[in-house]
């Protein structure tokens, strides 16, 4: 073999190899680039929720409630969630039955029948975890709630965990999981004292009819009447004698 045939042999073989390369390194980077475009994004997934719940005047759906507190769990609770803009929500529960949760945009009220009690507290001042929700319609902003934003894969949707801007916030993280539709099936709330209140949401639907005398509680005839904010406030004083 003359050495001009060895040498075209040898640039031969040295082209097959770079060639295998690049198209290998096409290959890769062309699985590189689905993989990214198949991952959602936290700004994406934020906006396709804002944009679901924003654009709705009402809102109904299904829960199972699951709270648990320091490992202790709670019987699970069950029902409907109504919501109306400008504040306004009603969580009528059929497990346990009697039990209901209001807000007329100013107030909310949480009755027991059990007990026959209502606890009221303006809506502003409210610690519960269900009260972010009545803002669910209309004026969702999630990224001046929230901050350390991650998406993470789930079955059924997308996982978007975050944390609370600031620790004056109830909670210590949130963390949704998302359908493509952009509705929220699954929300997780993390309590600064270690709770842990769980939703799970079915059979949502938007913009149904509600009339808005939903939203206006009647206390019921001899049922104790708790103002929250004074009894905490009672319960303070009493600590500092």
């Amino acid at each position: 073999m003359g050495d001009r045939t060895f040498v075209s042999l040898v640039q031969r073989g040295y082209m097959d190899a770079r060639l295998i390369y690049m198209i290998r390194l096409a290959g890769l980077l062309s699985l590189a680039c689905m993989l990214v475009a198949a991952e959602p994004d936290a700004d994406g997934l934020i906006k396709k929720v804002q944009n679901r719940y924003n654009g709705a005047r009402t809102l109904s759906v299904s829960f199972v409630e699951d709270y648990s507190v320091l490992g202790h769990d709670r019987p699970p609770e069950a029902g409907t969630l109504t919501l109306r803009k400008q504040g306004k929500m009603r969580w009528d529960y059929t497990r346990p039955v009697g039990k209901t949760f209001v807000s007329d945009g100013k107030n909310v009220f949480l009755y027991t029948a059990g007990d026959n009690r209502v606890e009221k507290v303006p809506l502003k001042d409210t610690e519960d975890m269900r009260a972010p929700l009545a803002f669910l319609l209309g004026r969702l902003d999630m990224k001046k709630e929230f901050g350390g934003f991650n998406v993470r894969s789930g079955e059924g949707g997308d996982w978007l965990d975050a944390s609370a801007k600031n620790d004056r916030m109830p909670y210590r993280d949130v963390q949704m999981l998302i359908a493509p539709d952009g509705s929220i099936r699954v929300l997780k709330v993390a309590g600064r004292d270690e709770s842990l209140l769980s939703f799970s949401f079915a059979n949502e639907k938007l913009n149904p009819p509600v009339n808005d005398n939903e939203f206006h509680f009647t206390i019921p005839a001899g049922a104790e009447v708790v103002d929250s904010v004074e009894f905490r406030a009672r319960e303070s004083e009493s600590r500092e004698r």
